[in-house]
């Protein structure tokens, strides 16, 4: 059997996915696994366990010229090798107008089906054209965490039962980049996000440091813009020698990196969710009401922490210790 999977951005989203693929290869024996992506996440999802072809797309970019003769030629080129391969099942697993475009777009093998979320689901955004395109859209539990939203309608669109977690009691993500920490006793403090209202007082970065260092540990600071590597650079002046600045690096590089820490520290963001998906010792930080929709599932050794407007450090101090003990 021959699927694709159709989840285009952002970081979290795709990390979010990956479970699911992990399903399919265990539930069914054989399949083809193929996912359409954006550019910048290809060799992340190239790493993805069971993912055969990685079809790259770049919509994001071509919405900003999409009359210019280099976005069509690379629109045609994008169609072709999209349409090189016919599928049994194509999911759109992202549930907007442009997931639903590349869907329509793919080739369906004699009797294959496109499956689709015949409805939004609370803190999602979703798009009517998603389901429009569907031969078979299927109707999930609003209130349902991301990760158990893909993983429902990959079981549902192929037949197979949904285990509530795989055999070994986590989820298994299929990115294993590591058998054990290439930098003993760093901790990586993802303070960077999207979202001004996800960050953290910079003062409490500072105390949740120091006592990270009283431990033992060195941290790692890790950007990914200018703004995230000022504050890096600010922070590994207040900390000195134990803390350091990592370079600007691709995403590639990023998960290659982070997964050879002792443990991750980060807001809700997507390199935090990628974190999760390594199964590294990792305390999620929210903001807002939202970490049972996107937080940590599944594993002791990860937790996350909420509070308005915003968790303290000895609660989260008190997480950390809860996810190394585990």
């Amino acid at each position: 059997m021959k699927v694709l999977v159709v989840k285009l951005s952002s970081l979290g989203d795709v990390v979010h996915v990956m479970p699911a693929v992990q399903d399919m290869r265990r539930a069914v024996p054989g399949v083809q696994i193929d996912w359409v992506v954006e550019k910048n996440f290809a060799p992340l999802v190239r790493r993805c366990e069971g993912v055969g072809r990685v079809v790259e797309c770049e919509l994001r970019q071509w919405r900003k010229s999409p009359l210019s003769a280099q976005t069509r030629r690379a629109w045609q080129a994008f169609k072709a090798e999209l349409q090189s391969q016919a599928y049994d099942a194509v999911i759109d697993l992202q549930g907007l107008t442009k997931s639903a475009l590349v869907a329509w777009l793919a080739r369906l093998a004699p009797r294959g089906k496109r499956y689709a979320l015949a409805n939004q689901t609370e803190g999602s955004s979703y798009e009517a054209p998603t389901r429009w395109v569907a031969d078979v859209a299927v109707l999930v539990e609003p209130h349902i965490h991301a990760v158990t939203r893909s993983r429902e309608l990959c079981a549902r669109a192929l037949g197979y039962a949904l285990d509530v977690l795989p055999s070994g009691g986590r989820l298994d993500y299929g990115l294993h980049l590591h058998a054990f920490p290439a930098q003993p006793r760093v901790v990586a403090l993802v303070h960077g996000t999207s979202r001004s209202d996800k960050l953290w007082p910079i003062e409490y970065w500072i105390e949740l440091g120091g006592r990270l260092i009283h431990d033992g540990f060195r941290l790692g600071l890790p950007h990914g813009n200018a703004e995230e590597q000022a504050r890096s650079e600010h922070l590994a002046q207040v900390f000195g020698a134990a803390a350091i600045v990592w370079p600007r690096m691709s995403l590639d590089a990023l998960a290659v990196q982070l997964a050879q820490t002792s443990g991750v520290i980060g807001v809700d963001s997507g390199l935090s969710h990628l974190a999760v998906a390594l199964d590294l010792p990792h305390v999620q930080l929210y903001n807002f009401d939202t970490a049972w929709r996107t937080g940590p599932i599944g594993s002791a050794r990860q937790m996350a922490v909420h509070a308005n407007p915003e968790p303290d450090v000895a609660t989260v101090w008190q997480a950390w210790t809860q996810v190394l003990a585990a």
